[in-house]
């Protein structure tokens, strides 16, 4: 069984998701950033949900929990590492953890940096990454060190590559942008920017992307390959340093 996964634009460049079983109706939500484009899509569609995953504690992901939890009875899953941060959690959980959501097994990874007690669900074929990796981007590291988020990318890249990425935000169009000032003779990325800006101009989502696309085009986890260190002007930098320097010239 394959869940049915419905992406829910929220505030101005959010998203949440829907995970829905369609042999028993079960339903998981998967960040809440604000309540009421997620409680119009769920009765749209009929669905009752019993299960709100959270991957980190920023209020752009969980203000929309208290009033999803008092219109349904939902067990709250989130990192034990954030759990001062997050709403009341029923299920505490940390990387190497297993549990069942719509009727698949899904994986916890640690994916700190971003935030520390980050975490993403990985389901087969899909990983709710919120604002670790993005599409053609990776989250600021404001809580952990580069290191930390290296490695946080590394596990994700591991996965496999058919594997879709659903991440936290639509800035897919400014990420294209800066992976261009990195890699501007990289093929697939001028292909990859110039679909993404014509989805936007369209008002078409640009996520979930394919980790496969990902891996291709997105300097974030590309910097450790020799090119891209090349082209930052640190041809001897090890893999955390060179994503470090692309990610501080992104901040910028």
């Amino acid at each position: 069984m394959i869940p049915n996964i419905i992406t829910v634009p929220c505030l101005s460049d959010n998203y949440a998701y829907l995970i829905n079983n369609p042999d028993n109706g079960d339903t998981a939500i998967v960040d809440a950033p604000e309540a009421m484009p997620i409680l119009r899509e769920l009765r749209n569609r009929g669905w009752t949900p019993s299960t709100l995953l959270l991957t980190h504690h920023h209020a752009d992901h969980i203000d929309g929990v208290s009033e999803i939890c008092s219109r349904f009875d939902v067990k709250i899953v989130g990192a034990s590492a954030d759990s001062h941060r997050l709403p009341p959690l029923d299920i505490s959980v940390k990387e190497g953890d297993s549990l069942e959501i719509c009727g698949v097994s899904a994986m916890v990874l640690d994916v700190s940096g971003h935030t520390v007690g980050h975490v993403a669900f990985i389901l087969p074929g899909a990983a709710f990454t919120a604002d670790s990796l993005m599409a053609l981007g990776c989250g600021r590291v404001f809580e952990g060190t580069f290191d930390m988020m290296w490695n946080s990318l590394s596990k994700l890249a591991a996965l496999p590559p058919d594997t879709m990425i659903y991440s936290g935000h639509e800035y897919t169009a400014a990420n294209a942008k800066f992976a261009l000032s990195i890699e501007p003779e990289n093929c697939e990325l001028v292909d990859r920017a110039s679909r993404v800006a014509e989805a936007r101009s369209e008002g078409r989502p640009t996520v979930p992307s394919r980790l496969s696309d990902e891996l291709a085009t997105n300097p974030f986890l590309r910097a450790n390959l020799q090119s891209v260190k090349t082209s930052i002007g640190l041809p001897d930098a090890s893999d955390a340093e060179a994503f470090a320097e692309v990610r501080r010239r992104k901040d910028r």
